[in-house]
């Protein structure tokens, strides 16, 4: 098994502050990780901003395949950060954040402050459209987020969530957490990335409609080689179904893609993973009360206004 060295780092963190009161946890945490990301920061080749439920484990699973057939390392770790270094001096090392949210707004910081720290690294903006964004933040915030990342979410937006009772639609409204706190996200990033070269947007419903493609040009935007045979054989494991199997058959050793909750469909890390599958979980008033937000406040370089917007 491959223990990722941040990862240790991260999880004593959490056990050694265990016992102490709410908030004296909260704040020596954010305090103690928020160093530790600064280091992982430091020494990272590139930077993936993404918020929860972009699509991001699936990406690092197509590259983590890519990686397995190329340079032999296991296919069964999802890297998180340093896991593909430690396998394979040379291969780089990554930093995967909201970048915005709690203690990762040091990395928002280091962006809006043109910090000396990103000297040489590679960006890369993982987008969705707002509304399936929210609407598996919302089944994620229940079903699957830690009670320690609650605690630092919350004690950053300054309020406690119900989070067990929270309906969906109050959860989509709020402005802290639902679909506005998704736009004002996406559009800073949008904005803070239009002037770096060294840096993409790449959206997932690119991903989803060619795959292929799409990865294509992350890899050469990364600067690595890797055949068509290979990208193919990565886009063919990552599909939904064989993701959802796996995940089911315990074949990862990433503990965010085992199942949890005895089973519940909503408690798996792969589920529909369709685009614009938010419009079968809400009514026609909701939806049209989203789409009017997304076309009207969403930077354009997203994609997700339309050219009347």
């Amino acid at each position: 098994m491959i223990i990722s060295r941040d990862r240790v780092r991260h999880w004593a963190i959490v056990y050694a502050t265990a016992w102490l009161p709410r908030r004296a946890r909260v704040a020596l945490r954010h305090r103690a990780m928020s160093a530790q990301r600064r280091a992982m920061l430091a020494r990272a080749d590139v930077v993936m901003i993404r918020h929860p439920k972009t699509g991001s484990t699936w990406l690092r699973t197509l590259l983590t395949q890519l990686y397995a057939r190329r340079d032999g390392i296991s296919p069964r770790r999802v890297f998180t950060s340093d896991e593909l270094a430690l396998q394979r001096p040379g291969l780089p090392r990554w930093v995967i954040s909201n970048g915005y949210m709690s203690l990762e707004r040091l990395i928002a910081d280091a962006y809006s402050s043109e910090d000396p720290i990103l000297a040489g690294k590679k960006t890369i903006l993982l987008a969705r459209h707002p509304a399936d964004v929210v609407v598996s933040w919302h089944r994620q915030y229940q079903n699957r987020t830690k009670a320690f990342k609650r605690e630092l979410i919350e004690a950053d937006i300054n309020t406690t969530v119900d989070w067990q009772s929270l309906d969906r639609w109050t959860f989509i409204q709020r402005p802290e957490l639902g679909l506005p706190a998704i736009i004002r996200y996406y559009n800073f990033w949008a904005e803070t990335l239009a002037e770096r070269p060294d840096s993409m947007i790449l959206r997932y419903e690119d991903l989803r409609s060619d795959s292929a493609a799409t990865l294509r040009r992350l890899v050469d935007f990364l600067g690595e080689r890797f055949s068509d045979e290979d990208i193919d054989a990565a886009v063919a494991f990552g599909s939904v179904e064989n993701m959802s199997r796996l995940e089911r058959e315990g074949y990862f050793q990433n503990e965010s893609l085992r199942l949890r909750k005895g089973g519940a469909t909503d408690a798996l890390k792969v589920r529909k993973a369709k685009v614009g599958g938010f419009r079968e979980d809400l009514t026609a008033e909701q939806v049209a009360w989203i789409e009017e937000q997304v076309q009207t406040l969403t930077h354009p370089a997203l994609g997700y206004r339309s050219a009347s917007s």
